[in-house]
Parts: structure tokens; sequence; C-alpha cells
């Protein structure tokens, strides 16, 4: 399992954790399947009001999908498959309240989590990028949930300049990404008290406002997402190109966290 899920049924909190510390939790075809059944299942367990989402470690949160991975795609220009549409909350009808907790590095594919995450707490040493126009891939459906969080420009700036400059916890709270910022190893601690007191007040209202904020911005969010396949079918280089671009990642020098 590269999951985890602990459930504390005096505080109705589920803490659940990327369990793939030596892999930077990345998330493989198991994993994803794990996460949209775990999501599934807790709309059922009456013993859980909210729950927090975090990744194993202090490297990383998430580092989106498993490069390893091979997702097999259908023969049609039409049709694009990614196993990560599906490992959000909201994707599998979950309304309890997920907050994200951030140590480390979140990037890429881990934005398809946040952006269905109600706040993200993060340490201080967090930081954000995306890394797919520096391997040749377009950036939509991360750019697109992120541009329901952040300001145009800074989703704009982040998506474009990939590997080579990485947002600060700092930053990521002055643009409104972010809505605490901890001392390192606080995040998860930060975001269980939080969930804790959410937990606390009576589920159907809980559960009301969430559906009530998602359905301000969910509108012009299915509208983009509709278009992703059509602009990651075009932007996108072939596989192999993309590889050979990752295997180089090396010699670029150290990104610019700002």
């Amino acid at each position: 399992m590269a999951l985890r899920a602990e459930r504390d049924k005096d505080t109705g909190v589920a803490l659940v954790t990327l369990d793939r510390p030596a892999k930077l939790n990345a998330i493989d075809l198991d994993t994803a399947g794990e996460l949209a059944a775990l999501w599934r299942e807790l709309r059922y367990d009456e013993g859980v009001r909210a729950a927090v989402l975090t990744g194993a470690g202090t490297r990383a949160f998430c580092t989106g999908i498993d490069r390893g991975v091979e997702v097999p795609q259908p023969p049609s220009p039409y049709a694009l498959d990614d196993p990560l549409l599906r490992i959000g909350p909201k994707a599998n009808d979950l309304w309890k309240p997920v907050i994200a907790a951030v140590e480390g590095m979140a990037c890429g594919g881990a934005f398809y989590l946040l952006g269905e995450a109600e706040f993200v707490v993060a340490s201080r040493e967090a930081t954000f990028f995306d890394p797919h126009t520096t391997y040749g891939m377009v950036s939509a459906y991360e750019a697109i949930a992120m541009a329901q969080r952040m300001p145009y420009g800074e989703v704009a700036r982040m998506s474009l300049m990939g590997t080579a400059e990485r947002v600060s916890a700092e930053r990521a709270y002055a643009v409104g990404l972010v809505s605490e910022v901890t001392e390192p190893g606080g995040a998860v601690a930060a975001a269980l008290r939080a969930a804790a007191v959410i937990a606390g007040y009576p589920t159907d209202a809980v559960q009301g406002t969430v559906r009530a904020v998602w359905a301000a911005k969910e509108a012009a969010r299915t509208q983009a997402m509709a278009q992703a396949p059509a602009l990651v079918a075009l932007g996108n280089l072939p596989p192999d190109r993309q590889a050979e671009l990752f295997a180089a990642r090396g010699g670029g020098g150290a990104p610019r966290v700002r």
C-alpha cells in the first residue's frame, strides 16, 4: 500500500498520507487507484468529518506522476487518459473538507490534489513549482487548478518558468495559495488542529459550505478543463523526447527560489 489513512474517532479527522518517500511521494497507477477508493470510502464513514492530506517524510508533499509509470493511451487524437484526474476528493464526490499539509516540494501533478483541497498549510521550507514546460509538456490541468487559487500572473510565471524557479512558502502565502506557514515539520500538526475545529461543527452545514465555495469557481474550472486534453495532445513532445529532457535535468543549475 502506498497510502496510509489514520482515523481519529475523538476528533473526527482522518490523516491521509502519501507513503512513497523514496519516490518523493510520486503517484503511480496503484496509488492513484488507492486515493480514489479512499475518498469514495470516506463519503460513507460518518466518523470522519474532515481530512488532512500530506506526504511522508520532509523532502516532498508530492511530485506528481511517477516518471516510471507507463499510461496506455487510446489510439485516437480525441481521447487522452490521465490517471491523476480521479485522485482528488471532489473528483470522487467527497464534500467533507480536506486540508493539505505541505512539507518540502509540491510540484506538477501535486496540483491536482492541492486544487481540490479547501486550503493549504505549508512548512516554511516548502516550495512549489511546475516542471512541465522544462520537459516539453503542456501544463494544462495543473495550471487550471492553480488559476483557481492564485493571481493570473503568478500562475503564468510558475507554469512557464518550469524548473528554473520555485515559489517559496512565504510567497505562496502572499499570493493566496497557502493560508498558513509553519515552522519546519509543523504543517501536519497545524492542519490537524484546523481540521479538528471544523470537524466539531455540524457536518451538514460544513459540507454545504464546501459545496458553496466550490460552486463559486466550478463553472470556469469545468469549461477550462474541457479544453485541456486538446492542448496537451497538441503541445506535448513525444514521450521519448520528454524522457531525454528529463534525463538531462541535472545540467540546468540550482533553481531560483522566490
